[in-house]
């Protein structure tokens, strides 16, 4: 697996959009994303750690090899 990088909250949206998923709503600074009948909930910091990263894509049932190559194109 490779390493997550440290990325804001925004970055990861757009790459989540350009996995097929979009913005269904949001609440304070957190964003709700949804593709089909799975979603995700991303925070909109700064700042995302690894960790808060790692949940995030295990919510949307996408691998990190998969996020890295969207991330930046």
């Amino acid at each position: 697996m490779p390493k997550l990088p440290v990325i804001s909250g925004i970055e990861a949206i757009k790459a989540l959009e350009r996995l097929g998923f979009s913005v269904v709503r949001q609440r304070g600074s957190h964003i709700v994303l949804r593709k089909g009948s799975s979603g995700c909930v991303v925070p909109n910091h700064h700042e995302l750690k690894v960790g808060t990263l790692s949940g995030i894509l295990k919510q949307a049932g996408i691998s990190p090899d998969e996020f890295i190559k969207v991330l930046r194109p």
